[in-house]
């Protein structure tokens, strides 16, 4: 009999710190009241959504790669952003997740929660220029 040799497609959790729980319960606590945002748990971390676009995961038992970093998401990256990008300590492709352009950035210090803002601000604001296709509408089932 072999044995199961085959890699996982999914993407590896790491624990969070407390530090970083403490931190991410304050950008959560922040962007809870931004309008038009919806909150859904997911695989340790919680995602948040403009409309029915997803624009960031925080974590709060689980991050992704990194133990204290967050996601955010341009689909596709928009051209003002790249240059900052490129210069942004502590911010990287994320490559874990097949569709979307997915950033992770590494809360170090309570200073980089400033940046973390100012990333999940824009992330948000091109969430709400996105147009989200419309949802089919089901046909009544024929008894």
């Amino acid at each position: 009999m072999k044995a199961n040799t085959a890699v996982s497609k999914r993407p590896k959790l790491v624990p969070v710190s407390d530090q970083t729980k403490q931190w991410s319960a304050m950008l959560e606590q922040e962007l809870s009241g931004w309008p038009n945002v919806k909150s859904r748990p997911m695989f340790g971390m919680i995602s948040f959504y403009r409309g029915h676009t997803i624009f960031a995961a925080l974590p709060r038992t689980r991050a992704l790669s990194s133990p204290g970093s967050i996601l955010f998401r341009f689909d596709p990256m928009p051209p003002k952003l790249v240059d900052r990008a490129k210069k942004q300590p502590g911010l990287r492709q994320e490559s874990a997740f097949s569709k979307g352009n997915w950033l992770s950035l590494a809360l170090e210090s309570a200073e980089s929660l400033r940046d973390a803002l100012w990333w999940l601000n824009h992330a948000y604001e091109f969430a709400g220029e996105r147009k989200t296709p419309a949802r089919k509408r089901r046909r009544p089932r024929r008894r």
